[in-house]
């Protein structure tokens, strides 16, 4: 089964680089008036769009039967056993205004567990990918967490909140703690890019919530492979469904509840 996965997860990383292609292309005419909006702050364009149709067009030929959890649903069909978890331009912000913080970010999950995952980082053209009991690879060089054990010597990574400010002043506390401790905060703009961090030792961590399981599947698996641990806020499994990611090197602690 092992080498299974590896397969399949080197045959993803080779349809995710085929669509950065497409995206990259498009990066270069794009228009600001073929934006459209799904919610508060929440964007989207015919890229989007049109990539995510790509990337199903080709994982339906490594598995027939497989469901997909896309974000923007142009196949909604689940399966039993096997569902990609995909988001196709994770960034779509950063995409309009020409940061290059942008990926792509596709995960299969088995029944209830993450089998493989790929980031595509396009900015750099670097691709993170990982395999269950496979390790984590970074353009096919072998990754691991970083080293780093205490607080003052990390550098942390987050998200801010773009459109649900419900847990606002929490959110605030956590980062004014991580502001006076750590050697600095960044903020890139996709969160399947902060979590590629993570497994490569750039990051030592990363929290956000409001997350969708297309936003954090890919990254959290390439994470865990690679030495990190991923959990929620409070310590549990329920990081892909639950709408909170904390994703560290295993040696940070961030004390959500003290703070």
């Amino acid at each position: 089964m092992k080498h299974k996965f590896e397969q399949l997860c080197l045959s993803t990383c080779d349809i995710a680089r085929k669509t950065g292609k497409y995206i990259l292309r498009e990066r270069l005419i794009f228009d600001d008036k073929e934006i459209e909006s799904k919610g508060l702050h929440d964007l989207v364009s015919y890229v989007d769009k049109n990539a995510e149709k790509m990337i199903i067009e080709e994982l339906q030929k490594l598995i027939p039967e497989c469901g997909f959890i896309a974000e923007e649903g142009t196949n909604t069909k689940k399966s039993s056993e096997y569902n990609w978890i995909i988001d196709p331009l994770d960034g779509t912000t950063n995409f309009i205004h020409g940061i290059p913080f942008f990926a792509i970010s596709i995960a299969l999950m088995r029944f209830d567990e993450l089998v493989l995952g790929v980031v595509l980082e396009l900015g750099r053209n670097e691709c993170f990918y990982a395999w269950k009991d496979g390790g984590s690879f970074l353009n096919g060089n072998k990754i691991s967490v970083s080293k780093r054990n205490f607080i003052h010597e990390a550098l942390l990574a987050t998200g801010f909140p773009y459109s649900d400010f419900s847990r606002v002043d929490e959110y605030m506390k956590i980062l004014k703690w991580g502001m006076k401790n750590s050697r600095g905060i960044r903020r890139l703009g996709s969160a399947a890019t902060d979590l590629a961090y993570v497994a490569c030792g750039r990051f030592d961590v990363f929290w956000e919530y409001n997350l969708k399981p297309w936003d954090v599947a890919a990254g959290a698996i390439i994470v865990k492979e690679a030495g990190g641990i991923v959990t929620d806020y409070k310590g549990l499994d329920n990081f892909l469904f639950g709408q909170e990611i904390l994703a560290t090197n295993g040696l940070i602690k961030i004390p959500f509840n003290e703070i």
